[in-house]
């Protein structure tokens, strides 16, 4: 839908067939011609409906997204020139006057140097690799590997990470040599050496404050506000999952176009998956267009394919299936925008986890003394492991005295045995093994601010949202012909939740606290009140009943295991286990498995 590429070097190259060769990666989808510009030793391509360059003298900048410029004079100009206006008024400082969502690039080919950035919230990626004397970046990690100079070679540490988190997360990539900008992120490339800063974080308070009644009549001021600018003057439809996030998104679009939205869901015939009750009634409520979709596993076949054509790095979160169907309905209905409601649980504190934490910490906090001096000694006597409440506090007292981010793993495949009982030894040498640990610590500690809960969320704004749910959702709508929007993302809206306190967000073990209470009365007190659901995928259980999806699986299993990534022995016993104990739980190791195996076949790897 729109993108960019760009690179500066001393080597001259063929411009255009480099250019070419960059944007024509798998699952690259425009309707618009791009727009290039290119000499001996340098380049930059945009295209798509909101992508715009500008070349003047020895500068080149080059913007996709929908960004917003705080200086007067960049009204109507398109937003490559306005960012060459800032870029000499302030150098990098620009950042502090450019909101919205974007990836910009400024190439100065006299200074030999440029300058990246993307969004605050991640909605927009930019990857880049920085060789010797050159540098290459682009929207995607494929089509920086493609540049000549770089080179297609997969990286055995992205591919563990992979395993780790079932996607890619940045600053790495599958691809040796190239990384990915983190949200509110910047790097400045001169003569040689690249370098990476954060030009924005977000400021949390975490002391409580007393008054509800106003801060509940800003927020919903400013959702009207932010779904307003979001839906711009398109005729934007919706997601529906029946949830708090995508049901307030529907009601509030509503009300600002002044007749009922356009709504899409999908619903699975599968007990503990379903949720279209939810979506039916937020629909009643609000009067919507609602249209529905019921998946079937001769859909998730189908919907393999397009999942390893168009996402440019292996991606194994199972609800890009949904995803994909949604917004290929609206399509098919001559949607072009939809608005969706990602975000909510990551700046509100909606995910089980943070209560379920809020319990842990309330030992881990405790005296030291009393932990381990009064507590643990005392469940720990001889036969106390034989009577099942003092089991439960034993295994309580394990993971709580586990330091947050890492007892967040403590359910994870990879935490939780042997490395070398799943990967092979040449995988293990090559990589290092702590550095998904590492990567968590360094988000969770650099939030600004002491609160745990806070930190949570500081934490699932990058690896939960960013790396995962948007660039699922970004890939899937793309992949379907749809331009996806955020209003819950949109900047005043985050910075807003900063100012929300922990209590607010979880308040004891209800979590959300602030944005349900302050929405009372306009969402249904069904959706107000239901668990956390989410958008699931009934995979596991599909593979034990689909013989088509089955045994597509078991081939893809089959070509995996010659690969001595993972043991084949671990292949097996997740093959068996799957067939014979948790059909969901393995069940999503196997589609990690598979997807990797079928992002790998497509490239000819």
């Amino acid at each position: 839908m729109q993108g960019l590429v760009g690179w500066l070097q001393e080597a001259a190259i063929d411009g255009e067939g480099t250019a070419s060769g960059m944007l024509e990666i798998p699952g690259r989808r425009s309707e618009v011609s791009p727009e290039t510009v290119f000499g001996p030793s340098w380049g930059a391509a945009t295209w798509g409906r909101s992508a715009s360059i500008c070349e003047d003298r020895s500068l080149i900048t080059v913007v996709v997204g929908r960004p917003t410029f705080s200086m007067a004079s960049s009204g109507g100009e398109m937003p490559a020139a306005a960012l060459m206006q800032l870029w000499r008024d302030h150098g990098p400082a620009m950042l502090q006057q450019i909101h919205g969502t974007f990836a910009l690039a400024v190439l100065d080919r006299e200074a030999k140097s440029a300058f990246l950035a993307i969004d605050r919230i991640g909605s927009h990626s930019l990857a880049f690799a920085a060789r010797g004397s050159g540098i290459v970046f682009a929207d995607r990690p494929s089509a920086v590997a493609s540049h000549p100079s770089i080179g297609e070679g997969l990286d055995p540490q992205g591919l563990f990470n992979y395993f780790y988190f079932h996607e890619i997360p940045a600053p790495g990539s599958v691809y040796r040599g190239v990384e990915k900008l983190m949200p509110g992120e910047q790097v400045l490339w001169r003569r040689g050496r690249a370098e990476r800063s954060f030009y924005w974080q977000l400021h949390y308070r975490d002391e409580p404050r007393a008054d509800f009644d106003a801060q509940a009549a800003r927020f919903r001021s400013l959702l009207r506000d932010c779904v307003g600018r979001a839906k711009g003057d398109d005729d934007a439809a919706a997601f529906l999952s029946g949830g708090t996030d995508s049901s307030t998104v529907c009601g509030v679009l509503t009300e600002v176009s002044g007749r009922p939205a356009r709504a899409y869901s999908i619903g699975f015939d599968a007990q503990g998956f379903d949720e279209i009750e939810y979506a039916r009634i937020a629909a009643k409520r609000f009067g919507l267009d609602a249209r529905e979709y019921y998946l079937q596993p001769d859909d998730v076949l189908t919907a393999i394919s397009v999942i390893a054509e168009h996402y440019d790095e292996p991606f194994a979160n199972e609800s890009a299936v949904p995803v994909y169907y949604c917004a290929k309905c609206a399509a098919e209905d001559g949607c072009r925008v939809m608005l969706a409601g990602d975000g909510g649980d990551e700046i509100f504190g909606g995910n089980e986890r943070y209560a379920k934490h809020k319990v842990f910490e309330a030992y881990y906090r405790m005296p030291a003394f009393a932990r381990h001096g009064l507590i643990e000694p005392l469940v720990r006597l001889p036969g106390m492991d034989r009577l099942a409440p003092f089991r439960k506090v034993q295994s309580y007292i394990r993971q709580a005295n586990i330091a947050l981010p890492e007892r967040l793993e403590t359910y994870n495949f990879v935490y939780r045995q042997p490395l070398e009982q799943m990967f092979s030894r040449e995988l293990l040498a090559a990589v290092d093994v702590h550095q998904p640990s590492t990567w968590l610590k360094d988000a969770y500690d650099r939030a600004d601010t002491s609160h745990f809960i806070n930190r949570m969320l500081h934490l699932d704004l990058k690896f939960t949202l960013a790396d995962n749910d948007l660039r699922k959702v970004n890939r899937m709508t793309e992949a379907a012909g749809i331009e996806v929007r955020y209003p819950l993302l949109d900047d005043e809206m985050v910075e807003f939740s900063g100012e929300v306190p922990p209590d607010w967000k979880v308040k004891g073990q209800y979590l959300r606290w602030f944005f349900k209470t302050a929405l009372k009365g306009f969402l249904p007190d069904e959706i107000i009140d239901k668990s956390k659901h989410g958008f699931g995928l009934p995979f596991g259980l599909w593979l034990k009943d689909h013989k088509v999806l089955r045994e597509r699986a078991e081939d893809r299993l089959s070509d995996f295991k010659r690969r001595d990534l993972l043991q084949p022995a671990y292949v097996d016993y997740i093959r068996n286990e799957h067939m014979t104990g948790h059909a969901t739980y393995f069940g999503s190791m196997i589609w990690v498995i598979l997807i990797l195996e079928e992002w790998l076949a497509a490239r000819g790897l």
